[in-house]
């Protein structure tokens, strides 16, 4: 290999290399600083920083017309360009939402921020997988990162009850993408995605490979929380420091999805009447669960996580469509699904009284009259969420009904459109006692971070002359047209 060539195919890996130096320097720099709470500090800002940068070098320094490196194992795209940026952006979010909260906790350690970085260079490496084995790399060095998180808060049973619990089944998910991974290549010969093409394009699939592309789905069907594999999520939800339950939400659903997306439109994309049997009925599964599991919930991040089951099920309808309008829905709808749960999870996090912080439904109570800003962008994150219209959600969920019918498949909307009406009222419950119960508590004034992000994002699920049209733009110029 020439120094040309690898120069090229290092300027394809620049971001992920940006992120994996910058983390080692930022762990250099965390353990000779003496002080451990001015060290958290400032790695959080230069973490942040990191992955800003990041995302410009993603944008501005990688050649526009991408290419494969390593081989073929890694590729850059106008798919993997769209969530680099995503990523990097949801993560640098997730620090600044933790900074605040981890001084109240009195957990404000370095190494948070680090995990941080660490997981979003695991997340980067997973939308720009090309092979089995980079796949199986990003997706377990995110995975590691995020076990340690949810186990973040070592004095509190819950969170390292929620550690544990995701590290088993995570465990157990991983064995499963890696035995899928292997019967793939036992029954094709191959590891890379472009030669998996091939041969399921053949018109003579094995049964093997069809088994082996089951368990695939089956081990990225449990990181994006989908039913039956979403056992973990409501127990690691409530039981997670809640900024790290906001950072699970957003960015590494987002991850996996692009990347169960890749996987069954590339290497698989011959095999369509195989697998979309079976994410048909995963997409129901979840979307039943997430409608109905919520009904009975009094923990609001519990709610928030069947919310997530039921929303990664509508995201699924939008990859059973296997058609160029689907994907662009799915990246769509995720984005606008992300701007709810960031509000959302803002006044999650702004949910603290004196004696520390609440999480129960009820302690929203007569929020209009005690803090009507909060219950203003609480309001536009459950509605925009749920679906109703004409907020930035409601759009999201249009864009997937229309590629689903697009496509033939006239009972998935059918079903989105049922489901969505059943979990309407959950949603309603928390608006109900917002604004028509008296007040239970009262909450401090959130951190001015806190309330900026908050605020910012409750503004976006409102803002649909700005933010629909600017994403449907976004879209078009990464290469996902509509039609």
């Amino acid at each position: 290999m020439n120094l040309s060539t690898l120069t090229a195919e290092y300027t394809l890996f620049a971001p992920e290399l940006v992120l994996a130096l910058g983390a080692m320097a930022l762990l250099m720099l965390g353990v000779f600083m003496k002080e451990q709470e001015k060290a958290a500090s400032l790695v959080a800002s230069l973490a942040a920083g990191l992955l800003v940068i990041a995302g410009m070098v993603a944008a501005f320094i990688v050649p526009t017309d991408g290419g494969q490196a390593f081989s073929g194992a890694f590729i850059f795209d106008p798919l993997a360009l769209f969530s680099k940026v995503t990523i990097f952006a949801a993560a640098a979010v997730a620090i600044l939402f933790a900074v605040p909260y981890l001084k109240a906790e009195r957990l404000s350690r370095f190494e948070y921020f680090i995990l941080i970085t660490l997981a979003a260079l695991g997340m980067s490496m997973m939308v720009s997988a090309n092979d089995l084995i980079s796949m199986y790399m990003g997706v377990e060095l995110q995975s590691l990162a995020l076990y340690v998180l949810a186990a973040f808060n070592r004095d509190s049973l819950r969170a390292s009850e929620a550690g544990l619990k995701y590290f088993v089944l995570g465990a157990l998910s991983s064995g499963l993408l890696l035995y899928g991974a292997s019967l793939v290549y036992g029954f094709t010969g191959a590891t890379g995605f472009d030669q998996i093409a091939i041969a399921a394009s053949s018109g003579d699939v094995s049964v093997g490979l069809l088994f082996g592309l089951v368990f695939i789905i089956c081990g990225l069907a449990f990181k994006v929380s989908a039913a039956p594999f979403h056992m973990w999520t409501p127990d690691v939800y409530e039981g997670s420091p809640t900024p790290v339950t906001a950072f699970f939400a957003t960015a590494p659903k987002f991850a996996a999805i692009v990347l169960l997306a890749r996987i069954l439109y590339e290497p698989f994309g011959g095999m369509v009447d195989q697998w979309q049997q079976v994410m048909t009925a995963i997409a129901i599964l979840s979307m039943a669960v997430g409608a109905f599991g919520a009904l009975t919930q009094s923990n609001i991040k519990r709610l928030m996580a069947y919310s997530s089951i039921g929303n990664m099920g509508y995201a699924i309808v939008a990859i059973t469509a296997a058609t160029e309008t689907g994907l662009w829905a799915l990246l769509a709808f995720m984005i606008l699904y992300m701007v709810g749960v960031v509000a959302a999870f803002g006044v999650i996090l702004s949910m603290r009284t004196n004696e520390g912080m609440v999480e129960q439904i009820d302690d929203l109570a007569g929020l209009a009259q005690s803090r009507p800003g909060l219950a203003w962008t609480m309001t536009g994150a459950m509605f925009s969420i749920g679906g109703l219209p004409f907020l930035v959600g409601f759009f999201g969920k249009l864009f997937i009904l229309f590629a689903a019918l697009e496509a033939g498949l006239v009972f998935l909307p059918v079903a989105l459109v049922l489901f969505s009406v059943v979990s309407a009222a959950y949603y309603l419950r928390i608006v109900r006692v917002i604004w028509f119960s008296d007040p239970v508590v009262s909450f401090v004034s959130p951190p001015a971070m806190t309330g900026s992000i908050t605020n910012i994002a409750g503004i976006a699920t409102l803002a649909l002359l700005f933010i629909v049209p600017g994403l449907y733009l976004l879209a078009q110029m990464a290469g996902f047209g509509a039609g």
